[in-house]
């Protein structure tokens, strides 16, 4: 486990790892001050001890929260499966100057994801940059099955 963490690809799998993994905790307070900013909110104890007909008004879903709510969604969707993924990778002995290359696509891809996203930017910047992520995993997974796949 001490060499695992000396290694150069491990040790770049784990910043860049930390990295979309903290954006994708991010996500949640933000998801969170667009409810309160916008009063829409999805369950009545979220609204407290007001009045009936407040409650009604707040019991809502806002365009905005929704997609706030829709980002962290699909950074859910991707970034699990980068790190378990990765992870392998990491495992598989890629070259370092590949599997940099890798991590810094798609933590570049994530976070631009997210600000085209919720700048509701025109597309096609938000799947170009949802299309970088998933080929870099796809690009990974290839890689570990490569060596090894046994049938």
């Amino acid at each position: 486990m001490v060499d695992l963490m000396q290694d150069e690809v491990f040790m770049a799998f784990s910043t860049y790892s930390l990295i979309v993994i903290l954006k994708l905790m991010m996500m949640a307070p933000i998801v969170a001050h667009y409810r309160f900013s916008r009063g829409a909110f999805a369950n009545e104890e979220d609204v407290g001890h007001r009045p009936t007909e407040d409650k009604k008004k707040m019991l809502r879903t806002h365009p905005d929260v929704e997609r706030v709510r829709r980002c962290h969604q699909n950074d859910l969707e991707n970034v699990i499966p980068f790190v378990l993924v990765g992870f392998f990778y990491v495992l598989s002995g890629p070259e370092p100057s590949a599997a940099l290359l890798h991590f810094r696509l798609f933590a570049g891809s994530r976070i631009c994801h997210s600000i085209v996203y919720l700048a509701a930017v025109r597309q096609p910047c938000r799947v170009l940059s949802f299309l970088v992520g998933v080929a870099v995993t796809l690009s990974m997974t290839y890689h570990i099955l490569s060596k090894v796949l046994v049938l």
